[in-house]
């Protein structure tokens, strides 16, 4: 026999005998070996949060809104008789009074109507006074006074008329402002001038910011308060409220608020961008930082807290003014532990070791 095989043969019969033994061969008593404990004996570790301690207390909300500037006035001035445009007084950008002149129209004849009227007048009181003796003393019917009297009525009345036909010659500013068109040239026909468009005129002082606000966040503007006003430009303006709507648009929803702003020197512009800021009636608010807000499981926006035996809790909150890295909100007891890192990685009713934020603090302003 090969010397290779007697080898294999032994290696069968020594491991045939191995497992032998493990059958017929005593096994260790339970009591020798060590005890070893499943691993339930060893408490398990508790998820770690940080916290801060709140503080509520009255918050003198804000409310931001965007809007733009309007001018408080604005017309267009027009001729409200012919003739041929012989002057025109003013320009784009011209500051003009109220009664100044903007522009003049030819005569054609109107002066010539009126001292026409002015001569039929003096005619109808003459003979009026010449022939109220001659009624008096019967020897004119009474009848004729009457019919005297209304004629210089009839001439007075057509005096006015061509005094106010003679006045419409000349084109006045009704109230101050500042020219903000011109769309007519001197030496325009007359045909095409009655009711023709001369100027546009604005009125810059006071200026009007114009926000539109949700019906929700109508309650507590009210006219007279003070609001400050901050331009695209970085400028800044503080006025009054003066106009309320009550009636709502019929397509946004939304109300028309008017906030005056003195504008003496027109540095204010029409028609820029604003955000308007209305200071509303303070409220109790809790400030806590943006990233502490979270949402429950039924979604709800609210903050989770760890309550006395540092079991984890939900509460709701409402939002009363939203700052870049703060918000203010209602709803928080005061003295409440919000969890501010690792809120998003616990439940309600699951125990956690809070311990507070070292980093992360909420104090009111």
């Amino acid at each position: 026999m090969k010397a290779s095989r007697i080898t294999a043969i032994g290696l069968v019969a020594a491991a045939a005998l191995w497992i032998a033994s493990g059958h017929f061969l005593p096994h260790e008593s339970g009591q020798g070996r060590a005890a070893v404990p499943p691993g339930g004996n060893h408490p398990k570790k508790l998820f770690r949060v940080a916290v801060i301690e709140t503080n509520e207390v009255p918050h003198a909300r804000k409310l931001t809104i965007s809007g733009r500037t309007e001018a408080d006035k604005r017309v267009t001035v027009t001729a409200r008789t012919g003739g041929v445009l012989t002057e025109l007084k003013v320009k784009r950008g011209t500051a003009v009074k109220e009664g100044d002149v903007i522009a003049v129209l030819s005569d054609d004849a109107r002066t010539a109507q009126v001292a026409q009227a002015e001569a039929l007048v003096t005619q109808r009181r003459t003979e009026l006074e010449a022939k109220r003796k001659l009624i008096a003393s019967g020897a004119i019917p009474r009848l004729d006074l009457v019919n005297l009297e209304a004629q210089l009525k009839s001439a007075e009345a057509a005096l006015a008329m061509a005094e106010t036909e003679l006045a419409r010659g000349v084109v006045r500013a009704p109230w101050a402002g500042v020219i903000n068109d011109v769309g007519v040239e001197v030496g325009q026909a007359a045909f095409s001038m009655a009711g023709r468009e001369l100027a546009t005129l604005v009125a810059l002082d006071p200026m009007l910011a114009v926000v539109e606000v949700a019906e929700r966040k109508l309650a507590g503007i009210k006219v007279g308060d003070a609001a400050d006003v901050r331009l695209v430009t970085g400028e800044s303006a503080r006025g009054k409220i003066r106009f309320v709507a009550k009636t709502a648009s019929q397509t946004t929803r939304t109300y028309r608020i008017e906030i005056e702003l003195p504008n003496a020197d027109a540095k204010i512009p029409d028609g820029i961008t604003a955000e308007v800021a209305v200071p509303l009636a303070a409220a109790p608010a809790t400030r806590i930082p943006r990233s502490a807000l979270t949402f429950s499981s039924a979604g709800d926006i609210g903050v989770r807290v760890v309550g006395a035996n540092d079991t984890v809790g939900f509460v709701a909150v409402n939002v009363i003014e939203d700052e870049q890295t703060f918000m203010w909100v209602g709803g928080i007891a005061d003295g409440a532990r919000v969890i501010v890192q690792g809120q998003d990685f616990v439940r309600e009713g699951q125990k956690v070791e809070a311990v507070v934020a070292s980093e992360v603090t909420a104090t009111a302003r």
